[in-house]
């Protein structure tokens, strides 16, 4: 985690030793990605790009890749905000989820305008032109999505593809997204499926018919939006599995449960022992990295809070994943940090970074420090650094000051030079063993 400190003053974070001590590692253990939705605009905050590199590893661009974003004038196509994405992403060897190429929603006016043979025409090459820009770099594409109307029908959702193309669309759309990438999964993705309802039994339907005519079709996506009037469903795992027999992979693609506490965390917990009971359920994105910038920021859905601070739900997620203190390093060991900022000059300043073990001796420490660019630190001391590739993330460790008896405290330092920002770093919890 990262908790952005105030200038002056201290502040204490505490950390316990983990087995996988964050969410994409502990996943991993499972043959599993753990990823979040990103926004290219946020990925300038040291916090956000902090706390989404150290815990997940696969990414969602959030608007990036959608109609409107991609293609809002017609064969004018403007990848750059996704780029930044999927650059970030390949550089720290995360997955890339692709959302989403054909959708009601987000969709620009002159789509809607077409007649019926120029429509299949624009679907076509939209799928087409972004599929094969990003050909080798997303592992999974939400090719249709949300095609279904809520409620008791089982109907199609109204929209420019259905009313003018016909049921045939999506069949049409998984044909053209298979040409264009062969190697990519192709999804479809949709909400209100998690358990056995009437929109669910068609989804279910229309893949089991693609899976007995051949038509390619690799995962379905589980938006899994949930709070107290639409909880987890009782019959959330069955219906995972009931999918993953025709013979898909299932992924759990927009996951938030709004609430907190320990309500929130055992639902997030139920979601995850779900996926892990369905062999063919690849993984989990939470939409989001921190409540702050959830689209539905007041309900505090996601497993950051506002601070960055992880919340209950995010080490309910981590011991249902297997990443906590159990078969692994630490039995129990802990340690809390504090920050302080000891001399300040015009171009720089000195911080200070206490560790104070908790209440049984600890052997070694790791703590990570975030300063915000164009920020650099240029010094350290009594510790041993390593640095992230974009060179603001510093991971520090013991240089011969590791072993702290209990209720004991040791410290390191470091020079920051300002470079006209004078802001305060952010300080990540202690791991200690």
């Amino acid at each position: 985690m990262a908790s952005l400190l105030a200038a002056a003053g201290v502040t204490a974070l505490a950390g316990t030793a983990e087995a996988a001590g964050t969410l994409g590692a502990a996943a991993a253990e499972k043959g599993r990605y753990f990823g979040a939705a990103v926004a290219a605009n946020h990925l300038g905050e040291a916090p956000y790009a902090s706390t989404l590199n150290t815990e997940f590893n696969s990414v969602t661009p959030e608007n990036e890749m959608k109609w409107d974003a991609v293609e809002g004038t017609r064969n004018s196509f403007t990848y750059g905000a996704a780029d930044q994405i999927v650059s970030h992403a390949q550089s720290r060897g995360m997955k890339v989820r692709g959302h989403t190429l054909v959708w009601h929603s987000q969709l620009p006016g002159w789509v809607g305008g077409l007649a019926a043979a120029d429509l299949r025409t624009a679907m076509n090459n939209h799928i087409t032109q972004v599929m094969q820009h990003y050909k080798g770099k997303i592992h999974s594409w939400d090719v249709v999505n949300e095609a279904f109307q809520d409620g008791s029908s089982g109907a199609r959702r109204s929209s420019p593809f259905q009313d003018k193309l016909g049921n045939g669309f999506i069949e049409e759309a998984f044909r053209t997204a298979r040409a264009a990438d062969p190697a990519a999964k192709l999804c479809y993705n949709d909400y209100n499926t998690d358990g056995v309802n009437a929109k669910s039994n068609a989804v279910y339907n229309l893949v089991r018919d693609f899976k007995a005519r051949g038509v390619p079709i690799d995962c379905v996506g589980f938006q899994s939006h949930f709070n107290s009037a639409s909880p987890v469903p009782g019959d959330y795992r069955a219906n995972l599995q009931r999918f993953a027999d025709l013979g898909v992979d299932v992924q759990i693609t927009e996951l938030d449960i709004e609430g907190s506490g320990t309500a929130q965390a055992s639902s997030y917990t139920n979601v995850v022992n779900a996926c892990l009971g369905v062999s063919r359920c690849t993984g989990i994105t939470v939409w989001g990295v921190t409540d702050k910038y959830s689209w539905r920021a007041s309900g505090t859905p996601l497993l950051f809070d506002n601070n960055y601070n992880k919340k209950a739900a995010y080490n309910a997620v981590l011991t249902a994943l297997g990443g906590t203190g159990s078969g692994g390093g630490g039995g129990g060991a802990s340690c809390t940090v504090s920050y302080s900022r000891t001399d300040d000059w015009s171009d720089r300043y000195n911080g200070r970074v206490t560790v104070t073990a908790g209440g049984s001796a600890i052997s070694t420490w790791t703590v990570a420090v975030t300063v915000t660019s164009p920020q650099k630190v240029s010094t350290t001391w009594n510790g041993t650094p390593s640095w992230d590739s974009s060179g603001n993330v510093m991971t520090m460790r013991p240089n011969g000051n590791g072993s702290v008896a209990a209720g004991a405290s040791t410290s390191f330092g470091f020079t920051v030079m300002k470079n006209g920002n004078s802001s305060a770093p952010s300080v990540g919890s202690c791991s200690a063993s």
